[in-house]
């Protein structure tokens, strides 16, 4: 049983992006996290759907990005789900630097930038199906 939990859907547009951003890191103020620990999460998220944005959808604007966060004591699960292209080889999409799209000058970094940031990545993806991306972090954890 989750303490708390809340779902959103969006179409595919880039704008929508930083609304995504905003509304986890609103979700997520509730566990008293630190300035760091909010941009953590909302650069972890703002990557996830800008990669089902671009990647997923190939920035057609007709799809459905959904978002799904649960928080459990102390940590936030967040999940990204699309039902774009989905992904041929997760192993090599995780590799720095790669990139699907070198047409758009995307970096690669974007499966690595929520690595980074956050305690946990979980990637999910049929091709032709789509894809679920679950990041999960835990707040005040005394080190």
């Amino acid at each position: 049983m989750s303490d708390n939990k809340m779902s959103i859907e969006f179409v595919s547009k880039s704008q929508n992006e930083g609304f995504a951003r905003v509304a986890v890191a609103a979700f997520v103020a509730q566990l008293d996290p630190t300035i760091d620990e909010i941009n953590d999460v909302k650069t972890a998220v703002s990557e996830a759907v800008t990669n089902s944005i671009i990647h997923g959808y190939e920035n057609r604007e007709d799809g459905i990005v959904k978002i799904e966060a649960e928080i459990n004591k102390n940590e936030i699960t967040i999940v990204i789900i699309d039902k774009g292209i989905g992904i041929d080889d997760i192993n090599q999409a995780m590799e720095p630097l790669y990139t699907s799209r070198p047409d758009l000058e995307r970096s690669g970094m974007g499966f690595t930038v929520m690595e980074t940031f956050m305690d946990e990545l979980q990637v999910e993806s049929k091709k032709g199906i789509g894809t679920r991306v679950v990041i999960k972090k835990k707040f005040n954890v005394v080190s």
